[in-house]
């Protein structure tokens, strides 16, 4: 049976084996839990980001696709990075951040993982409403093959959001 934790506090402190990156379709950082994730974890995993473009995702990650790198310096074993979709109140993209998480949770597993954590995806700059981002990432993560989800949650009014019962 699967573990679900609510933590406030920074992702990129937590010890599992997989953080969950929020990332760009790029690969190569930027804001926000992306940003935090590559200044944090060191030129590794930006060059195994290189290494991706390079190859089979040259044409950058598609939305709610996931893929791992090494984590660096961080202490998690991997970073798995996933593209969440932008909200848009006249399309229904809700599918799509349900893939994220369920993509990022497929990749731990491929990966041998136990642990995950995962950010609260698209609820930043890409303005996917908190309790709605909520209910996806539950519902779509209810029934993971690892023993332990954390939802590492960045202030109050998220983390309130996600560890609603």
């Amino acid at each position: 049976m699967t573990t679900i934790e609510y933590v406030l506090g920074d992702i990129t402190e937590q010890e599992v084996d997989v953080i969950v990156n929020a990332a760009n379709s790029s690969l190569l950082g930027g804001g926000g839990v992306d940003g935090a994730i590559h200044r944090k974890g060191g030129p590794e995993i930006l060059a195994e980001c290189r290494e991706l473009r390079a190859g089979h995702y040259g044409g950058g990650l598609k939305t709610g696709q996931a893929v791992a790198t090494t984590a660096g310096r961080l202490r998690a074993r991997w970073v798995v990075h996933t593209v969440g979709p932008v909200y848009s109140p006249t399309e229904d993209r809700s599918a799509l951040l349900a893939a994220c998480h369920r993509n990022s949770l497929r990749v731990a597993a491929d990966l041998g993982a136990h642990t995950i954590a995962f950010p609260a995806i698209s609820t930043g700059i890409y303005r996917w409403p908190v309790e709605h981002a909520a209910e996806i990432a539950h519902e779509a993560t209810k029934d993971a093959p690892l023993d332990l989800i954390r939802f590492v949650l960045f202030d109050q009014t998220v983390y309130d959001a996600y560890a609603r019962p």
